[in-house]
């Protein structure tokens, strides 16, 4: 975490940022078609940083997410020879680095036909991410975005399964101020670029988390990519 240093971004640096993005949602593009039976969780990572160096991020901007049915449990599932099948929820945590900065995205999809519980925890993430989303702006309180999305998924029955803050400011490094969790005194500025991000985990089953950068000041993601669930066959 940066200590000292202004949060709020010059527009140079927020293109860079933007950038950095850039090279996410072209990434997801081409990881979508590499999701097929048997792949394992280490493969996919693996393209994922490839990816990224082949269209001009100069690495990946923290050590890639890919977490296959169960391993989604963990929101910080480290890659293992875990094959995707039939049923699975999968979840992509990733990021790039341009010019020295990073941008930060995450996705659930469902690869096949999925159960009606998981399709209902994806539902609720949804409409978190909406809300936090939704309350991004010059003034808000941190915590007060955080509670937008941990209430709901709270009045849903799952506020045990929120198990981390609800977003974090992006720049030369993955994670800076400000910081939106329940703990947070601080203020959004115009010109920060944050993190929204609510999941829910339910151990030894399944986890779902929906990830977006946004510029404070601005309306809707950095990202093209669509966030309502995405099913591969």
């Amino acid at each position: 975490m940066q200590n000292n240093v202004t949060t709020v971004k010059t527009a140079e640096e927020i293109a860079k940022i933007v950038k950095a993005a850039e090279i996410i949602d072209d990434v997801f593009d081409y990881i979508l078609g590499e999701l097929k039976a048997g792949v394992t969780e280490i493969e996919i990572a693996d393209k994922i940083k490839a990816k990224v160096l082949e269209l001009g991020g100069s690495d990946v901007s923290f050590d890639t997410i890919v977490a296959f049915g169960a391993g989604g449990c963990e929101p910080h599932h480290v890659p293992t020879d875990t094959k995707l099948k039939w049923g699975d929820l999968i979840t992509i945590d990733m990021g790039a680095i341009y010019d020295g900065y990073c941008s930060d995205f995450t996705r659930t999809m469902a690869y096949g036909d999925i159960t009606d519980e998981q399709r209902k925890v994806y539902e609720i993430v949804l409409k978190a991410y909406q809300l936090g989303m939704d309350g991004v702006k010059e003034g808000a309180s941190c915590k007060a975005v955080d509670a937008l999305t941990r209430d709901y998924i709270s009045l849903c029955g799952y506020g045990d399964n929120y198990i981390h803050g609800t977003g974090h400011g992006v720049g030369t490094e993955i994670h800076e101020k400000p910081t939106v969790n329940a703990r947070s005194e601080e203020f959004l500025k115009n010109g920060e670029v944050i993190t929204i991000e609510p999941g829910i985990y339910l151990q030894d089953k399944l986890g779902v988390r929906i990830e977006n950068m946004i510029i404070v000041g601005t309306k809707g993601p950095v990202s093209r990519q669509p966030v309502e669930l995405i099913t591969i066959k």
